[in-house]
């Protein structure tokens, strides 16, 4: 769930006036985006330059620029069912998430759509690291289609780049549960942290920036040992895997995913400043479409019957494959996993797809949280709002009164 500057580095803000991407927006966006930013790291942006801006990423180029992942033909539809009868006031709960949207699938039906902050259906929010999960679905489709022989692999195997670092000693499962055991630091509020540093990091000619840094990094504990949270890690996930298939992530994203599963409008990929899609980041996409991500893994990442992962990778990438210190939760492949089998993607400020199999359940959220970026508090009210959730959906299958 965290992030910080070692992903949104790539945003260099700048002022917009009189620009092609400035004019581009609707007279809404323009003006919420009058006091822009011009610091690049999100987490000291005011809650307006958020609001305004995570609806608008991907349109303004001197934000960042991105890679288009084209949609399906026919999009795959979401029937509408009744309406679940939740014990929770709605519109109070979206008012203290300061949720844009919230879409709720259960057995495949659509029981709730709700909207906020001038956000709609039409609109693509910015994804932050929910976008994890997205790219380890992505490794497994690789996997799948031979380009990557064994999760055992080594890194350094795929990105030559890495032999002699901390890194020649790390397995990919290493990087996709997060246990390589090199040191990196994600305290946002250390000047002195990796998140911070890398920012200001000058590359080897001809080696890609982020490849350039994590080389350096030392050795903090013996790989699969202990979980650290590092964003930096998934982004290399994500340039293991243009390696190995040979193709952009936002191409290979729409290849086994985005058609394939139906998404009705085309998302967008944020680039890094050398090109390469932030894999622990930024993915532009509507709701429904977060929530249709949710029902395709669900569903078993199927496409004409068959998993376009390996057999057994969903059982594996969703379960507690790292311990994090909480209990009842633990870390699987870029998914939170909890105890009773349920599991989530989590970004900062809000976003997430909670997915319950049990309950045949999916829970896309887009916000921006008054707490923050981590929000504590508000993640806690969401962590409750999904319990609500599972309840209702107990009540209902039981015939209890308001199910």
């Amino acid at each position: 769930m965290k992030l910080g500057k070692i992903v949104l580095g790539a945003l260099a803000v700048v002022a917009v006036a009189g620009t092609a991407g400035w004019f581009s927006l609707d007279k809404e966006t323009r003006g919420l985006l009058a006091t822009l930013p011009t610091n690049r790291d999100v987490l000291f942006w005011s809650q307006p330059q958020r609001d305004a801006a995570f609806r608008a990423l991907d349109r303004l180029p001197v934000l960042a620029k991105a890679r288009v992942v084209p949609a399906a033909a026919t999009p795959s539809p979401l029937p509408p069912g009744a309406p679940l009868a939740l014990p929770v006031d709605i519109d109070a709960y979206m008012a203290q998430q300061r949720s844009a949207a919230l879409v709720i699938l259960q057995d495949g039906k659509l029981r709730l759509e709700r909207y906020g902050l001038g956000f709609g259906p039409e609109g693509r929010w910015t994804s932050f690291s929910v976008a994890k999960s997205l790219t380890s679905t992505l490794l497994g489709a690789a996997v799948r289609d031979g380009h990557i022989h064994s999760l055992d692999d080594k890194v350094s195997d795929y990105i030559p780049e890495m032999k002699g670092s901390a890194y020649d000693a790390v397995s990919i499962r290493n990087l996709l549960t997060m246990t390589s055991g090199v040191r990196w630091n994600e305290d946002y509020a250390d000047p002195q942290s990796d998140v911070a540093r890398f920012n200001n990091h000058r590359p080897e000619e001809g080696v890609d920036a982020l490849v350039s840094y994590l080389r350096q990094l030392p050795r903090a504990a013996p790989a699969g040992t202990r979980w650290n949270y590092s964003t930096g890690e998934t982004n290399l996930v994500g340039v293991l895997v243009a390696r190995a298939t040979g193709k952009p992530l936002a191409a290979y994203l729409s290849e086994k995913i985005w058609k394939p599963a139906g998404m009705e409008q085309q998302a967008t990929w944020i680039l890094s400043s050398t090109g390469q899609e932030i894999s622990g980041c930024c993915i532009q996409a509507a709701t429904r479409d977060f929530a249709r991500f949710g029902q395709f893994v669900l569903d078993g990442a199927r496409v004409g019957g068959q998993p376009i992962v390996p057999d057994d990778w969903l059982a594996d990438a969703t379960t507690r494959r790292a311990d994090i210190g909480q209990p009842g939760r633990g870390y699987g492949y870029q998914w939170w996993t909890y105890d009773d089998g349920s599991f989530a993607a989590r970004g900062i400020f809000g976003q997430g797809i909670f997915i319950d199999p049990k309950r045949k359940l999916v829970i896309a959220s887009n916000s921006n949280w008054a707490g923050g970026a981590t929000g504590r508090a508000d993640s806690a009210v969401r962590e409750d709002f999904y319990k609500a959730v599972q309840k209702a959906v107990d009540d209902e299958a039981a015939g209890k009164p308001g199910g």
